[in-house]
C-alpha cells in the first residue's frame, strides 16, 4: 500500500454514516469491555446511542489517561508567524478573499514575539502561518526553528503541507511535531470549503502524514474541523488515518485535536453543531479506543469545558494564545484566523490546572529522545 489514499478510498462516507447510526447500546457495552479494541470498537463509541453511557466512559477516561500519563498538561503556546495565504477557504480569517492588510514576521519581530512568550515561562512554541509558499515557505521555517531553538525546548510546526524532502529538513532542524488537518474527510464536498489555492488538491493533503512519517518527524498532530460536516463521520476518518499510520510509522508519536469552528473574519457559520457533551463523547471515544494517544484541547473551547476537561483526557493544552502575527507584542491589531475564547493568562491556567490536582508542565523532554 502506498499510502492512506489507497486504504481511505475503500470506505464511503454514507455508508460510515449508516454504520453509526445502526449501533446499538449493546454493541457499546461489548466494545467498552474488549481489552484490545479496534477502529470498529472506536465506531461504536462515535455513534448517538452511546451517548447513553457518557458517564461510565468519562470514568474510564479519567482512569486511562491517569494510567498512561500521569496527572499532568502539558502547556504550549502558538507563535503566528504569517497571516499571508494563497487559499480561499470559506471558513478561516485568512482566507485570500479577505481584503485585509497582510503580515509577516521578521527576523526582528519573531525574537520579541518570541521573548513575550518566554517570559510568560513558555518553553514548547507552535509555529503556525498561512499556506503561502512563495513568501512564507520551507526558507522561511527553517530560518525561523534556526532563530528560535536555543530558545524553547520543544518546537511543533503547523503550516502547508510540504514536500518529504521539506520535512526531512525540518526534522534535522530539531523540529518535533508537525501538526496538519484535513478539515473534512467528506470528498465530495471538500472542494466547496476549498475552492481555490492549493489546498483545494485533497488528495496532496491528505497524504501529507505519509510523507511526514517518512521523513522520521517524532511527531504528528492531526484533526478535522468540527462544524463542517457531520462530526461523527468526520472523526471516524480521522482515527482511521491515525491507525493506520500508528501501523505504518510506528516508531512516531500521534496526538488529535478538536478545533471547533470559531468566529473569524469573513467566515461561514458552521453547518453541523457541536454540544459540550459530544465533546466530551468524542475525546472519550479517541482516549478508551486508544491509549497513546496525546489529546489536546486549545483555546477555541471556553474556560468551563478547558476546566472540567484537564481531568477528562487531556493531555496537552494550549494557553495566553494570539492567532495573529504580532499578536504577543509587535502588532496587536494584525489580522487573526479565529477569535479565541479562553483568554486567561499563563499563570492563571497553571493555577486552574494545579487546583484541579495536576501538574502543569512547561518543559517537553521529547526532543532529547527523538534522535534530533
Amino acid at each position: 500500500m502506498k499510502s492512506f489514499k489507497d486504504f481511505f478510498e475503500k470506505y464511503q462516507w454514507d455508508e460510515v454514516k449508516v454504520k453509526l447510526e445502526k449501533v446499538t447500546l449493546s454493541d457499546v457495552e461489548n466494545s467498552l469491555q474488549k481489552k484490545n479494541k479496534t477502529i470498529e470498537d472506536f465506531l461504536n463509541f462515535l455513534s448517538p446511542v452511546a451517548a447513553q453511557k457518557l458517564e461510565v466512559m468519562a470514568i474510564m477516561t479519567q482512569q486511562l489517561t491517569q494510567k498512561r500519563f500521569g496527572k499532568t498538561i502539558q502547556l504550549y503556546s502558538p507563535l503566528y508567524l504569517s497571516n499571508e495565504c494563497q487559499n480561499i477557504c470559506t471558513y478561516c480569517g485568512f482566507s485570500l478573499d479577505n481584503s485585509i492588510k497582510r503580515k509577516t514576521l521578521s527576523d526582528t519581530e519573531l525574537m520579541i514575539e518570541a521573548t513575550v512568550l518566554k517570559s510568560m515561562g513558555v518553553n514548547h512554541v507552535l509555529l503556525v502561518s498561512g499556506e503561502a509558499n512563495k513568501t512564507v515557505g520551507i526558507d522561511y521555517f527553517l530560518n525561523a526553528v534556526r532563530l528560535l531553538k536555543s530558545h524553547f525546548v520543544n518546537i511543533s510546526i503547523e503550516v502547508q503541507p510540504l514536500l518529504e524532502e521539506e520535512y526531512r529538513k525540518l526534522h534535522e532542524a530539531s523540529v518535533n511535531a508537525v501538526l496538519v488537518y484535513q478539515e473534512t474527510y467528506h470528498q465530495e464536498v471538500y472542494k466547496e470549503y476549498h475552492p481555490k489555492g492549493k489546498k483545494s488538491n485533497f488528495n496532496f493533503r491528505l497524504e501529507t502524514p505519509d510523507r511526514i512519517g517518512k521523513a522520521g518527524i517524532h511527531k504528528m498532530g492531526l484533526g478535522v474541523l468540527l462544524g463542517l460536516e457531520d462530526w461523527r463521520v468526520d472523526s471516524f476518518f480521522n482515527a482511521l488515518h491515525i491507525d493506520y499510520l500508528q501501523k505504518q510509522y510506528w516508531k512516531s508519536r500521534y496526538s488529535v485535536s478538536f478545533p471547533r469552528l470559531r468566529p473569524a473574519e469573513g467566515i461561514i457559520e458552521p453547518n453541523f453543531m457541536m454540544s459540550d457533551k459530544d465533546l466530551l463523547q468524542l475525546i472519550c471515544a479517541y482516549r478508551i479506543w486508544n491509549e497513546d494517544l496525546e489529546i489536546s484541547i486549545s483555546t477555541r473551547e471556553n474556560e468551563k469545558f478547558r476546566d472540567h476537561i484537564i481531568s477528562l483526557g487531556a493531555t496537552a493544552m494550549s494557553a495566553a494564545s494570539k492567532t495573529n502575527p504580532g499578536g504577543y507584542a509587535v502588532d496587536k491589531e494584525s489580522l487573526e484566523q479565529f477569535e479565541t475564547s479562553d483568554e486567561r493568562s499563563m499563570d492563571e491556567i497553571k493555577n486552574i490546572i494545579k487546583k484541579a490536582g495536576y501538574d502543569p508542565i512547561m518543559k517537553d523532554w521529547d526532543s532529547v529522545y527523538s534522535g534530533v
